[in-house]
């Protein structure tokens, strides 16, 4: 863990869950490196098969992170929480959603027509309903005063093959701005990445996601490296900071520009 460093450092102090770490590729892992780099003691966070694997990568952090098992749609996950992380520090200063999901098989790809209800019902859980239920988890352990930032993808437009699973993400955007209203008073601040097209290991298993970032580098101001995680995971950890401290309830595209373009 890293948890001293020069007060430069815009995290130096912080204590920092990062909810959804899979592989070293994952904008979630980015997110923890560079919080590591600012000073940050980081604690990183998955389930199921995937667990052993957020084990494995975890090593490749600057400073090996604790890793949690916390599936955050099982109720008995979200209630040990706390105690989980407690074994490792007294309290969070930030916490960072990185965790959504819908079936490649029935919900995306161009099946928005025919998706079915069950599947639907999972990828709002997944990656909407999960904000509120982790930030609720987390409450205990934030006292007065932190930063909840996650991730989302541009929800203000119907996107190629992206289907229910931006219909998700328009749930994860509404449930940002509630808990924004609902957490002020604890001084608590919930804000939302929006990143363009990133070569993930969920993105590639999206069918068509070609279609999404195609001419993106062409059409974006600043252009884009579908590859580059660090300009995303940079602006999480400035949401994470004491520099934003009367920003709540916002969206920050980091996409080179491109949703501000007509054409």
């Amino acid at each position: 863990m890293v948890s001293t460093g020069s007060t430069s450092q815009i995290l130096a102090g912080k204590r920092i869950l990062v909810a959804g770490v899979t592989m070293d590729t994952s904008i979630g892992f980015a997110v923890a490196k560079v919080a590591q780099e600012q000073g940050a003691t980081v604690l990183i966070s998955n389930f199921g098969r995937a667990l052993n694997i957020t084990k494995r990568i975890a090593g490749r952090l600057p400073a090996e992170a604790p890793v949690l098992e916390l599936d955050v749609t099982d109720p008995e996950h979200l209630d040990r929480l706390p105690s989980l992380v407690r074994e490792h520090v007294d309290g969070l200063d930030g916490v960072v959603h990185s965790i959504a999901y819908g079936n490649p098989e029935t919900l995306l790809g161009g099946k928005f027509l025919g998706g079915p209800w069950p599947d639907v019902a999972q990828a709002v859980q997944v990656s909407a309903y999960s904000l509120a239920s982790l930030s609720e988890a987390c409450l205990p352990l934030m006292g007065r005063g932190g930063s909840i930032v996650g991730m989302t993808f541009d929800a203000s437009v119907a996107w190629p093959a992206y289907d229910w699973m931006g219909v998700a993400k328009a749930g994860l955007e509404s449930t940002s701005r509630y808990l924004a209203r609902d957490l002020g008073a604890d001084g608590i601040r919930v804000n939302l990445v929006s990143a363009g097209p990133l070569k993930t290991l969920a993105a590639k298993a999206i069918p068509g996601f070609e279609d999404i970032e195609a001419g993106w580098g062409t059409r974006a101001p600043l252009g884009w490296d579908n590859v580059d995680l660090d300009p995303t995971a940079k602006a999480v950890v400035a949401l994470l900071s004491d520099f934003f401290p009367a920003t709540t309830g916002e969206i920050v595209h980091v996409d080179g520009g491109y949703h501000a373009m007509g054409a």
